[in-house]
């Protein structure tokens, strides 16, 4: 296949936000390697880009390790000729429960997920956007990752430190063309949150309330609304953005 003009490489792609984004992307005219750890939801994604017209392939990869990692940054390179947009969207919950009944097993992982996981997806994606002298990548945090939210310590702890890591590398590269930003969704309407409702068993009802209630805008987003967030930091329109964390939650962190 011939290089494309453009293309995003995008972690997490098989569903939620990764999926929304992969999909915004393609939508612009954008070749699009999906990335996930689930290589039949990565397929499928890919698949609903092509039979749309678009140019897509799915990779299977699991963010945690760093040689597959590496691959799929290079199978991206090879299969387009090269990336100018990548999205870390790839993560995980973990379980529920307060600091001091938090795991070891369950701090790591969603450490190595969440946060380790876009630093190696990120380290890679710079690898190949220094030569070009170009390229915009978007990490996904969260509303917990601006402020607390007791139950999710793990989580609240690895999206903080992706707001931090965004930050640092953006300085590093500032100079080299590279722009490297944050977007923190609020309570939105994924699998993910979707396993949480149903993990609430008979209060899923009044939960769902509680969350929409703290929303100022009274709804939960839907993942359309982060992607659009994420393609706008990597367009033109946002070549002066580099090193912030936006919020995309309707409302939530200033409420």
């Amino acid at each position: 296949m011939p290089p494309s003009s453009k293309v995003a490489f995008i972690s997490g792609g098989g569903s939620g936000i990764g999926r929304a984004s992969a999909l915004a992307f393609a939508r612009l005219g954008h070749a699009v390697m999906i990335g996930d750890a689930d290589a039949a939801a990565a397929a499928a994604t890919a698949k609903e880009i092509t039979e749309a017209g678009g140019s897509a392939a799915g990779v299977q990869v699991d963010v945690s390790d760093e040689g597959q990692v590496r691959d799929a940054v290079d199978a991206t390179v090879s299969e387009f000729g090269r990336l100018d947009s990548a999205v870390n969207s790839a993560g995980i919950q973990g379980e529920l429960g307060p600091a001091g009944e938090c795991s070891t097993p369950n701090w790591e992982l969603t450490l190595a997920v969440n946060l380790t996981g876009t630093f190696l997806c990120m380290r890679e994606q710079i690898r190949v956007m220094l030569p070009q002298g170009a390229g915009s990548i978007v990490n996904i945090s969260s509303n917990f990752g601006l402020v607390g939210k007791k139950g999710i310590p793990a989580y609240c702890a690895s999206k903080h430190g992706v707001i931090g890591l965004t930050k640092s590398a953006a300085l590093d590269y500032a100079a080299h063309g590279i722009r490297i930003n944050t977007v923190c969704p609020g309570p939105t309407t994924t699998p993910m949150f979707d396993k949480i409702v149903e993990e609430s068993g008979d209060r899923a009802r009044t939960m769902l309330q509680e969350v929409e209630s703290s929303v100022p805008m009274g709804r939960l987003g839907m993942a359309d609304d982060i992607a659009a967030a994420v393609t706008w930091l990597c367009s033109d329109a946002a070549s002066f953005v580099t090193g912030t964390a936006m919020p995309v939650d309707g409302g939530f962190v200033v409420g």
